[in-house]
């Protein structure tokens, strides 16, 4: 996509910043926009001059939800979506999922339903003190989307999700702080500005191709029912080291006090022995 109408993409200093741009509708979540996110996400992923990528809303809201204001769903309501299809939250959700770069969510104002789940998947979840949350599904007789049923219970303990999804209410900036959902909490004119701190924070000492690897044992392995394949992936990972450029220049730097200069590529230098990764 050439060009966006729902949102915006810029890059500055290797962080990409993808706004959500409806503000006379809140930030409404439409199909569009979910087919421009992916597009965004893909775009930033497959960029090298990318480390990190900033999800935020332009205005007073980050993301009200579903646009409701035809009356309906972006379906044909006789005929229904085709069996291929598929919901536009979690579309995004998804494609968050498997990026290599980290994701930071800016959160302001309003994030209620999709405007939730979308960020669910993000690495970081910063909030500005007036923000809003809320998991109304229930309380508009719809059903969770944007697989926040596998995030949520993830980030939050099975009771605080069941409290939130199964009530649909609406709770605070501080209730989400202390429940986990997001991990700080900022004035709203600074939020942004933090965000974007912990960008550089993350680009400045980390090595892109270990961030990679990384965010992804955590979601892909740490669902499952036995520690014993995770420390097959671990032994590889380590078995590897002596040939890792960045292995070695993170030792030296450590060691001569100095800032690391890590020079490997993600779109090329990945482990070839990663169970996720398409053969």
């Amino acid at each position: 996509m050439a060009d966006y109408a729902d949102i915006t993409y810029e890059v500055a200093d290797r962080i990409a910043t993808v706004t959500l741009n409806r503000p006379a509708a809140r930030n409404g979540y439409t199909v569009r926009m979910a087919d421009e996110l992916g597009d965004a996400m893909d775009r930033a992923d497959h960029d090298e001059d990318v480390r990190v990528v900033v999800l935020t809303g332009n205005g007073k809201d980050f993301c009200v939800g579903a646009d409701l204001s035809g009356g309906g769903f972006d379906f044909d309501a006789a005929e229904g979506p085709g069996p291929e299809w598929q919901e536009p939250a979690g579309r995004c959700s998804k494609r968050i999922f498997t990026m290599n770069k980290p994701v930071i969510a800016a959160i302001r104002g309003a994030a209620v339903g999709g405007g939730i789940t979308i960020t669910l998947s993000c690495d970081y979840r910063l909030a500005a003190t007036d923000a809003k949350f809320g998991f109304v599904f229930t309380r508009r007789g719809i059903y969770p989307e944007g697989a926040s049923a596998w995030f949520l219970p993830r980030l939050v303990g099975m009771g605080t999700a069941m409290d939130w999804m199964i009530s649909g209410r609406v709770f605070g900036a501080e209730e989400a702080h202390r429940a986990g959902l997001v991990h700080s909490l900022h004035a709203p004119d600074e939020l942004l500005g933090n965000a974007y701190a912990l960008g550089k924070e993350i680009i400045a000492t980390t090595a892109p191709v270990s961030v990679a690897v990384t965010r992804q044992l955590l979601y892909r392995m740490s669902t499952l029912d036995s520690p014993f394949p995770v420390h097959e992936v671990d032994s590889k990972l380590i078995g590897s080291l002596p040939t890792n450029p960045d292995a070695v220049e993170g030792v030296m730097s450590f060691l001569q006090k100095r800032p690391p200069a890590f020079g490997m590529r993600v779109d090329r230098d990945l482990p070839d022995f990663l169970p996720w990764e398409k053969k």
